[in-house]
């Protein structure tokens, strides 16, 4: 065994080292007791029973101590309510020790009863004294720790404080009447309005909705604390705020039972594994214990970085879904029975730049992997989609319309097809928060092409889940929309990160609207949409397509290579497809 692993503290081992110290520390206080007593000349007389005396008052000790959980309170955090705890459960050992004592006198005489009470002060002094030792040396090193403030009396803020941490927490806040007042480890809460700035670094452990964390940074930052950090206590990290925690949107119900029932022991495919949504949908399918994942994508490092971090049973695919006969190998070989098809160009300006590869990629691709779902009868088919599918004014946004239409004409069979349609995700690569953040680091001006711009957005694991919550309840041919919350104006998003930084509100200019760039997303067409049971996931009416034109239409499309032709015929079979370029 190791010598860190033998010396990594536990309960039981805390509680073994207590009563250790206990037991000495009361041999030692007794005897001093009798020392005391007699002017450090003892009678023999008197020593005959010392041990007898001893093991009363020190079985009522332990007997005591461990009722009043003593013995599992860390000696880091030794505070006010321990001592109180410590000196009533010592009061009651003394007095029935005493009553032991009178009760059974012919076996302990001669006793001084003076020494009881001598004893009964020692005992508090020096074990009281033994238990707040170390936080006295800890609060002596935290001299040289950041000093930060807390904001949240929870559980939260007491698992922050139990851990060895760089900051020296010296006041914590909280809003709830019924805490303000209260202790937490012998710091007082006090009320959220009468934090002054003066310790600049605050530490947020509190539970809030978006708007509230949104409005306590910004008071904050009207005290003068730009350092504001949040701890997760899953990972026991503090991290700095970021602009991912005041945008993204928490989805309202989110039925965990629903989706690992979904995935369960399921041989689930993940086309654009290597990317932002593939990804975060492998390490979701792997949380909810799927039985193993079958990882296609085109990029080796993509695929390569995937597949070093999953624990679960997998198989990296470098295939590309254009290449049906070598996909066809895949569904073969490892037989999947659900599958999830997030593979696509997404980058709205490459896809204008590039308009035979954005419709080879993402309705080519999208054909291959619902063909060979059908053919191989698997039993659930998703696709991924995008709110820029609706009244597309790009390319990108026309062909995954296009893949709409074909997921809900096809003829399926045994196969349950779905799609599922979203905005933005937070941090995915080559969005807005990377590129503003990078330019922040490199301290130019943020970008924002038109004052009025709006996006939806969600972090990647909330859509990710949702995504998996939704294809539980398909029956076939449904286009799921999944409530993204309000739409956040770009250049609100940009001032809150330059704030948040620590840089000028007013360091952004304006470029103009790029090819194929839409002032607002939508997420429904013209269609009806339809609850589901839950708040977040809403069905769209279903668009008829003749199946057999479409394919014509796809065949046709695939022999064209000049933009403008490409265009045309994307616009007769997108009839909203309206190019503003």
């Amino acid at each position: 065994m190791k010598l860190s692993n033998l010396l990594r503290p536990t309960n039981f081992k805390r509680a073994l080292f207590f009563i250790t110290g206990d037991i000495i520390i009361s041999f030692f206080t007794l005897f001093l007791s009798y020392l005391l007593r007699f002017n450090f000349s003892i009678p023999k007389e008197y020593l005959a029973n010392f041990w007898q005396i001893a093991f009363v008052f020190i079985f009522f000790k332990l007997v005591f101590y461990y009722v009043f959980k003593l013995y599992f309170v860390s000696w880091r955090f030794f505070s006010l309510k321990e001592l109180k705890s410590l000196i009533l459960a010592t009061t009651l050992a003394y007095i029935l020790g005493g009553g032991v004592l009178l009760i059974f006198r012919e076996f302990f005489i001669p006793f001084p009863r003076s020494v009881i009470i001598i004893d009964y002060f020692l005992s508090i002094l020096f074990i009281g004294f033994f238990r707040i030792s170390k936080r006295l040396i800890i609060e002596k090193i935290s001299t040289n720790k950041t000093p930060a403030i807390i904001i949240g009396a929870n559980k939260k803020a007491i698992s922050l404080l139990k851990q060895d941490i760089p900051y020296s927490v010296l006041e914590v806040y909280d809003n709830k009447k019924n805490l303000i007042g209260s202790y937490i480890y012998g710091i007082k809460v006090e009320d959220v309005s009468k934090i002054d700035g003066k310790i600049k670094t605050a530490i947020i452990t509190k539970e809030l909705s978006q708007k509230e964390l949104d409005k306590l940074v910004e008071f904050l930052q009207s005290k003068g604390i730009e350092d504001i950090k949040i701890y997760n206590p899953f990972e026991k990290k503090i991290k700095d705020i970021s602009i991912e925690d005041l945008l993204a949107r928490k989805p309202k119900d989110l039925d965990k039972n629903a989706i690992e029932n979904f995935v369960k022991n399921k041989k689930i495919l993940i086309t654009g594994a290597g990317g932002s949504i593939g990804s975060e949908i492998a390490r979701q399918c792997e949380k909810y214990k799927a039985k193993e994942l079958i990882l296609v994508d085109n990029s080796e490092f993509n695929l390569y970085s995937i597949n070093e971090e999953l624990n679960i049973k997998r198989y990296p695919c470098l295939v590309d879904v254009t290449k049906k006969e070598d996909l066809e190998e895949v569904f073969k070989k490892y037989t999947p029975e659900i599958v999830i098809h997030a593979a696509a160009y997404k980058h709205v300006p490459m896809c204008e730049y590039n308009p035979k590869s954005a419709v080879v990629n993402n309705i080519l691709g999208t054909k291959n992997v619902i063909d060979l779902a059908i053919k191989y009868n698997i039993k659930d088919f998703i696709l991924i989609s995008t709110d820029k599918a609706v009244r597309p004014t790009n390319i990108m946004g026309a062909t995954k319309r296009v893949c709409e239409l074909y997921a809900q004409n096809i003829d399926s069979k045994n196969t349950k097809i779905c799609a599922v349609r979203f905005g933005n995700v937070l941090g995915s690569s080559g969005s807005v928060v990377p590129k503003f953040k990078k330019l922040i680091e490199e301290n130019k001006p943020l970008t924002v092409t038109h004052p009025e711009i709006t996006r939806f957005f969600m972090l990647i694991p909330e859509a990710c889940q949702l995504v998996l919550q939704a294809g539980s309840l398909a029956e076939d041919k449904e286009i799921f929309i999944l409530d993204m919350g309000e739409p956040v104006k770009i250049v609100d998003l940009a001032k809150k990160m330059l704030k948040l930084y620590g840089k000028n509100e007013d360091n952004i200019e304006f470029i103009g609207l790029r090819p194929g760039e839409k002032l607002y997303e939508e997420l429904l067409i013209d269609e009806a949409d339809k609850k589901t049971k839950y708040k977040d996931i809403f069905v769209a009416k279903a668009t008829f397509y003749d199946i057999k034109k479409l394919n014509d239409q796809i065949e046709n499309l695939l022999q064209k290579n000049i933009k403008q032709d490409i265009i045309k015929l994307l616009r007769e079979m997108v009839k909203e497809y309206n190019p503003n370029d």
